[in-house]
């Protein structure tokens, strides 16, 4: 069988790895085997890291739902909030309350009031 010459398509093939892997740091941008490694690494953190970030941002706004529907209210907290959400049908999901409570305050507590009643 004769010997199959790669060259095109081997060099393109490292060049688009090498694209990728240009911001790495030393042999992870030089070398083509560290560097398809790099990139498979590089590659699955962001896939993982993608659903973690979801979950710190939500947990991050439960902080300050939390923190702000305290402060107005001493007795509530923020599970009351959201089950009075959940009573009246008012679907909104944590992002927007948490935004009202950094920007306006009094917003926040006039809305949990009108649920309440």
């Amino acid at each position: 069988m004769t010997r199959v010459r790669r060259r095109y398509i081997a060099r393109r093939r490292r060049t688009k790895i090498r694209l990728f892997a240009a911001t790495f740091r030393g042999a992870h941008s030089r070398l083509t085997r560290t560097t398809t490694q790099q990139k498979m690494r590089a590659l699955f953190s962001t896939h993982r890291d993608r659903g973690r970030r979801k979950r710190s941002f939500r947990r991050l706004w439960i902080t300050r739902i939390n923190a702000v529907t305290r402060e107005n209210r001493g007795s509530h907290s923020y599970s009351r909030l959201i089950l009075d959400l959940y009573k009246r049908q008012l679907l909104l999901n944590r992002k927007i309350p948490a935004q009202i409570a950094i920007s306006n305050r009094n917003c926040l507590d006039t809305i949990s009031n009108a649920i309440i009643k």
